[in-house]
């Protein structure tokens, strides 16, 4: 079996920026580095790569991932100092700002969230995480401009226009609002709260979940 590793990329949306997660590592190879947090596969204690995922998260980032998805396998000669033939799986996940607190743990001196935007083009990153955090980011990209929503993007429950400002952040561009509302309803991946509004300083917002079937499954 070829050295086989589990990278994390975790997206969050923070002042209005797609930021992803970031460790500075604390041993070699590439110590003092910043990569994306991971770890190497234990056939001794993981019985799946969902379950491999979850314990690199809670011994680097000292918390589980929700919605933790597979998001690709990278492989190649080369890619890692320690072998000469080096296997990434990477999982994806996006989390609220502020609700999964992340603590540097094992091989890990310090943490950081980073624009997505400027992480892609980081020469700096350890290995190849640049392009890897770039390939997590056009997916998240692709699934939010097929309005499938990824729960951690936002919190619940969101206004319509709360909906489209966090489309804005992840595709880096501004939609129509009457577009963005029709194809939203023609989707049917919300589903509105019955009874429950946002009240505020214009006129009461009605506000919506995802629904169960969101394109995510």
């Amino acid at each position: 079996m070829p050295f086989t590793r589990l990278e994390l990329c975790v997206f969050s949306i923070m002042d209005g920026e797609l930021q992803v997660l970031q460790a500075r590592r604390a041993g070699e190879p590439f110590r003092g580095q910043w990569a994306l947090p991971g770890g190497v596969l234990r056939i001794d204690l993981d019985a799946d790569l969902l379950a491999a995922c979850q314990r690199v998260a809670k011994e680097r980032l000292g918390t589980e991932l929700p919605g933790a998805e597979l998001q690709t396998a990278v492989g190649a000669k080369d890619r890692d100092p320690r072998a000469p033939w080096a296997l990434s799986i990477v999982f994806r996940s996006a989390v609220l700002a502020g609700q999964v607190p992340v603590t540097p743990g094992k091989r890990v001196s310090e943490l950081r969230w980073v624009p997505a935007a400027e992480a892609i083009t980081d020469k700096r990153l350890a290995f190849d995480h640049a392009q890897i955090i770039s390939q997590a980011h056009k997916s998240l990209q692709a699934e939010v401009s097929d309005l499938r929503f990824t729960p951690g993007l936002l919190e619940e429950p969101f206004t319509l226009g709360e909906l489209q400002a966090a489309s804005e952040v992840v595709l880096a561009r501004e939609l129509d609002k009457a577009s963005f509302r029709r194809k939203i309803d023609v989707a049917a991946v919300v589903e509105p709260i019955e009874g429950a509004m946002r009240t505020g300083a214009f006129r009461p917002a009605q506000l919506y979940r995802l629904a169960q079937w969101n394109g995510m499954q």
